[in-house]
């Protein structure tokens, strides 16, 4: 196939890539995205899009048109201990604009980006091609080797910045070392309708008979997410769907009448927990981002926004030099300078929640709350403050590139 020569070769087309390719083109550099799929239709990706998030599409001026689109919006998180509800976190009173989260599907969230990108020249997005080689020159990276229905094709780049997820290709063909950090759980994620008259909104946790659900109101469903021992999923599908369809009933009995929607373990998927993060980020000619920098647990849901600021970050670091064709190498570890302590930060927050369910899973019978969580119900602001953590983040980015 006819090779293509380009600025900025982003490999993976999810949020960071996306939002990357975005603000790069935005700037006048001339950038091509490469996604493998088809389409962004997958099921069970990250789509909550934390406040950190929206205030940027308020910066960049989308921030009406994007909450057009059908999306659910939620402000607090709950926890049941033993039939005791607790508030553990809520935007309500955090002094920011967007003080909620908004849960849309992922393809909807990439789709718009994708549609706001296009409108600058400079922005090339190519679906169904698969990064699957780098391309090295004189020890340094100089673009992709990308499989695609036609064949194979070349794509050369000043830049390639690797997008490409937990399991990326691209930082396993550079060869740069990961740190990876012992994960507890697993989680299995299914749906499960919702009811008017079911009560609450927003993120509830159960947590009893040493088990842990998680119900997000999704408006007409939950996106229901069950945590269990690592690796232990053999473990539950040999037990048979009926007792699991039990254990969530036990855990929410308010869910009995529906349990049955769950036919077959294929309407159960299980997401491999992961806690990573790269010691180095980039080599000449090589930049790695978002998951394929540092995996992060489903814990506070952040994955994706801070996938989204070192997006943000890169583009304000590199922009002005992809443009004008200059040499972009003495650049890239002031990327991992600027995000790798709230990648780290974040994680180590996460780790402390996998001890405190290391706790759950060694209980039986009704659990009676733990005193810290009884504690930290009572301490004036606490919630709020724990919202402004998980929303906002850690060393939040601002749009600093200009349109061109």
């Amino acid at each position: 196939m006819e090779p293509v020569q380009t600025g900025c070769c982003i490999v993976g087309g999810g949020p960071a890539g996306i939002k990357l390719g975005f603000l790069l083109a935005r700037a006048g550099v001339q950038v091509t995205v490469l996604e493998k799929h088809k389409d962004f239709f997958r099921d069970f990706r990250g789509d909550t899009v934390h406040p950190s998030t929206l205030h940027l599409m308020k910066e960049l001026g989308i921030l009406d048109e994007f909450l057009r689109l059908p999306h659910r919006r939620i402000d607090v998180a709950r926890a049941i201990f033993g039939g005791q509800t607790f508030e553990m976190a809520s935007l309500k009173k955090v002094k920011i604009d967007t003080p909620y989260i908004v849960l849309m599907p992922q393809w909807d969230f990439l789709n718009f980006l994708a549609e706001k990108a296009r409108a600058y020249p400079g922005f090339n997005l190519l679906m169904e091609h698969e990064a699957t080689e780098l391309i090295e020159r004189e020890n340094r990276v100089s673009g992709v080797i990308a499989k695609t229905p036609e064949g194979e094709r070349r794509i050369e780049a000043h830049l390639v910045v690797a997008c490409d997820g937990r399991h990326s290709t691209m930082r396993s063909q550079a060869n740069l070392p990961v740190r990876e950090i012992g994960v507890p759980i697993d989680v299995l994620w299914f749906r499960l309708s919702r009811k008017a008259s079911d009560p609450g909104e927003g993120v509830l946790g159960n947590v009893n008979y040493g088990k842990f659900l998680i119900l997000i109101d999704r408006g007409d469903d939950y996106q229901a997410g069950l945590l269990i021992a690592k690796d232990g999923f053999p473990a539950v599908q040999h037990q048979g769907l009926l007792a699991f369809r039990e254990t969530i009933v036990r855990m929410a009995p308010a869910l009995a009448d529906r349990v049955g929607e769950i036919a077959s373990w294929d309407q159960v998927k299980l997401l491999s927990v992961q806690i990573n993060h790269l010691r180095q980020w980039s080599r000449p000619g090589l930049l790695c981002i978002g998951d394929a920098a540092h995996a992060m647990s489903p814990v506070f849901g952040v994955g994706i926004n801070l996938a989204i600021q070192d997006a943000v970050a890169t583009a304000n670091l590199l922009a002005a030099t992809l443009r004008e064709g200059r040499n972009p190498d003495p650049l890239l570890p002031a990327v991992q300078k600027r995000r790798a302590f709230p990648a780290i930060a974040t994680q180590t927050m996460q780790r402390v929640v996998h001890n405190g369910l290391q706790w759950v899973f060694r209980q039986q019978g009704d659990m009676k709350p733990p005193a810290f969580i009884r504690v930290v119900a009572k301490i004036p602001g606490a919630q709020t403050f724990i919202a402004r953590v998980v929303g906002v983040g850690i060393r939040p980015e601002h749009i600093q590139t200009p349109e061109i």
